[in-house]
């Protein structure tokens, strides 16, 4: 009786850890090796960032926080679907890396199933390497 209860827990806290998204941080060099291999880069960032710096070639373009810090997560993830194919992993890059994470975080918390990398420094550290963005297109 004691082994089926273990068993039982232990398959519960398995499918529990895979319920979770794996958020990975990556710096260019990895953002440039995932996207080469069609990992689809997200940009949160507003439209008046994307004008101001451009962004990484082939970025889709979803803005998550407004000017004031306010979001709708539900809006925005629905969006994001139908940007993405379900379980494929993704690439979020803000400006410098911490409006990411928040939103990897949350994502998680809504059991995201697919693995989120986080570009960890942003378009910031993009644009310092002197690496190639484009005018956003809208």
């Amino acid at each position: 009786m004691l082994i089926k209860f273990c068993i039982k827990i232990i398959v519960c806290l398995l499918t529990v850890k895979f319920a979770f998204a794996d958020i990975v941080d990556i710096n260019n060099v990895q953002i440039k090796e995932l996207s080469k291999n069609n990992i689809p880069i997200v940009d949160v960032r507003r439209s008046s960032e994307w004008d101001q710096t451009g962004v990484v070639p082939k970025s889709i373009l979803l803005t998550f926080f407004d000017k004031e810090g306010n979001y709708n997560y539900d809006e925005w993830y629905e969006k994001l679907r139908l940007e993405i194919d379900e379980g494929q992993p993704i690439i979020l890059i803000c400006r410098t890396g911490r409006r990411t994470k928040i939103i990897a975080k949350m994502m998680e918390i809504k059991k995201f199933d697919n693995v989120i990398y986080n570009a960890k420094s942003g378009i910031t550290s993009w644009i310092d390497e002197k690496l190639i963005t484009v005018k956003p297109q809208y």
